[in-house]
């Protein structure tokens, strides 16, 4: 198949719709995670719908002294990539195009969610992010648009907008996509040096430490409903030599610290040690939090939450994040 390139949104209202339109929002600098979400798109779209990729550098997401000016533009390797994973268009329009009066007076507001963890650390970032996610929404017309995971306070985000604000289309999130050795993909990575991605891998091992804590922690936890409830089952148990493990993990499960202090504790742990690594990783932000508004659970809490992660090593400011769930195991039968 042959992408067309788009600049205009007149040009990219012209095309013939026969199915549903997915659209894939990038910065452009394009690599196998957004790979992803194309095929994913293209998937969701089916071979009657159609795939547009959009590639925009968004200055209203940029703060004071981050790295607009420098952020990679590729625009021809992003096009192949693109066409490679399934892409029908892709439209990559200029700013005046976006933006046609300039700066906009008229934004979206993030609200409080967009003032916690990336919205502190970056002020004003959601409030671009969301009026350019916006924009694109009208000028692409899409039925269903995809979003990774590994920005999870951007997809919540987005995610709230369509529904408080009623936009029609279909919000598709598509889990974060890692190299070998576990680092989120990120167009950012290409300014990493040797050493600092190594110092970066502790961002993912942090996540991975606290999901491992949680998962022996809840492992634990299922195997102390299995200690026996009655002497004579208790009997019966020691008789067979299994009453030493059955109480082992009572134990472990009732006095060892566990839910999400334990995550906590256990990925903090590995970002102390990735501080005193040479370059060392200088840690902005590690967070618990409820998905629904980003404020960070509770020992009590049960459901879905998300362990975040933002560092700088060098510097390039890196992003990462797990989902958790708390209460599936441990809650009674």
């Amino acid at each position: 198949m042959t992408t067309a390139l788009l600049s205009t949104a007149d040009e990219l209202h012209a095309r013939v719709r026969r199915g549903r339109r997915a659209v894939v929002m990038t910065m452009g600098a394009l690599h196998e995670g957004h790979a992803t979400l194309i095929r994913t798109a293209r998937e969701i779209a089916g071979p009657d719908g159609e795939v547009v990729v959009t590639v925009f550098v968004n200055p209203l997401q940029f703060g004071a002294g981050e790295d607009l000016d420098r952020y990679p533009r590729t625009l021809d390797a992003d096009l192949k990539l693109a066409e490679q994973a399934g892409a029908d268009a892709v439209f990559a329009p200029a700013v005046d195009e976006v933006y046609p009066g300039g700066e906009p007076q008229v934004r979206i507001s993030a609200g409080p969610m967009g003032e916690r963890l990336e919205g502190a650390s970056r002020p004003g970032h959601f409030d671009g992010m969301l009026t350019v996610v916006a924009k694109l929404l009208h000028l692409t017309r899409p039925d269903i648009a995809l979003y990774g995971q590994k920005d999870a306070q951007q997809l919540a985000l987005i995610r709230r907008m369509v529904r408080d604000l009623n936009f029609g289309v279909e919000i598709v999130a598509v889990p974060t996509v890692r190299e070998e050795d576990g680092l989120a993909l990120s167009s950012r990575n290409r300014y990493l040096s040797p050493g600092e991605r190594r110092t970066a891998l502790a961002l993912s091992r942090a996540l991975f430490a606290g999901r491992d804590r949680h998962a022996a922690q809840e492992a634990l936890r299922a195997r102390a409903r299995e200690v026996p409830s009655t002497q004579a089952r208790a009997e019966a148990l020691s008789a067979i030599g299994e009453s030493r493990a059955a109480a082992d993990a009572h134990a472990v499960a009732t006095v060892a610290p566990g839910g999400p202090a334990a995550v906590r504790a256990a990925a903090r742990q590995v970002l102390e040690e990735a501080a005193r690594f040479d370059p060392p990783l200088e840690l902005d932000y590690l967070a618990l939090v409820d998905p629904a508004d980003f404020t960070e659970i509770g020992d009590g809490f049960t459901g879905e939450a998300v362990l975040a992660v933002a560092a700088r090593v060098g510097t390039t400011r890196l992003i990462d994040n797990i989902p958790l769930t708390f209460g599936t195991l441990g809650a009674a039968s």
